[in-house]
């Protein structure tokens, strides 16, 4: 039975770091249903097993972005410190609601964002003439981020939204940061997943943490669930550049709607 267990974890870890290594985004918010459907835990079990795989797998990335320098550093620390103080927030309602409520809040977070990912690559589709100038800008000569008002504004409300629901889910909040970052700026698809993984590294820390105060961990599945995902990430990331963004993002959209149903109909059928 534990080897079975395992196995699964394995398994469900392997596609989790895949999914993380090709959008930047969705490994933890599609591995928590994944948890909950392969191995039948609750919410509250399967959110800190999620956020530490996730975790230690964006770690690793971020690193690796900050190795080869495609980490727009100063944003992410930004986003992870706004994400830090809401974190807490998160993690309190997370204990206040039952698992049906946190099932059906999943469900619609999840939906969500499927809709507003496939939605996104169809504008993305139109012509640059049509796209407005967006928020945060490089400076082609230095390379450097225009720190305006409204890209500052932007990267804190991206950093509070995400630290909120990495506590109250138990989710990185890379699902959150990617889509913001490619609609508020004109970071190539590579930096923008390197600097996604190490807000989601840091806000991820303070969230775990504080999920380690709280409840305990069921070590025999995060274990192996964490450690596939970051051999997958690992292997998957040296692919992921040869990946349609738009492929990667529609194909990541119709995972999370399904997944949305799913949860919708488990949250439903426990009333």
């Amino acid at each position: 039975m534990l080897l079975d267990a395992n196995l699964i974890s394995i398994a469900l870890g392997l596609f989790t770091g895949l999914v993380l290594a090709v959008t930047g985004a969705g490994g933890s918010i599609l591995a928590i249903p994944l948890l909950a459907f392969g191995l039948h835990l609750s919410m509250a079990q399967a959110a800190p097993i999620g956020l530490l795989a996730v975790m230690l797998a964006s770690c690793v990335g971020a690193l690796q972005g900050l190795r080869v320098g495609i980490v727009r550093y100063k944003a992410a620390t930004l986003i992870a410190g706004f994400g830090i103080l809401f974190a807490p927030l998160g993690v309190w309602l997370a204990h206040l609601a039952s698992n049906q409520h946190l099932s059906l809040i999943f469900a619609i977070v999840l939906g969500y964002i499927a809709c507003r990912m496939w939605h996104q690559n169809t504008q993305n589709l139109q012509p640059d003439d049509y796209k407005p100038a967006p928020a945060c800008v490089l400076n082609p000569a230095t390379s450097r981020l225009f720190w305006t008002a409204p890209c500052t504004k932007r990267l804190m409300i991206t950093g509070s939204l995400a630290g909120f629901l990495s506590g109250l889910l138990g989710v990185g909040g890379g699902f959150v940061i990617v889509p913001s970052l490619r609609k508020v700026s004109n970071f190539d698809m590579q930096t923008i997943i390197a600097t996604s993984l190490m807000a989601i590294a840091i806000v991820s820390v303070v969230s775990i943490s504080i999920y380690l105060l709280h409840s305990n961990i069921l070590w025999q599945i995060a274990i192996p669930f964490a450690a596939s995902t970051m051999v997958s990430m690992l292997i998957f990331r040296l692919i992921s550049p040869r990946i349609p963004v738009v492929i990667s993002q529609r194909g990541f959209a119709v995972l999370a709607l399904i997944a949305a149903l799913m949860l919708a109909a488990k949250g439903f059928s426990a009333f």
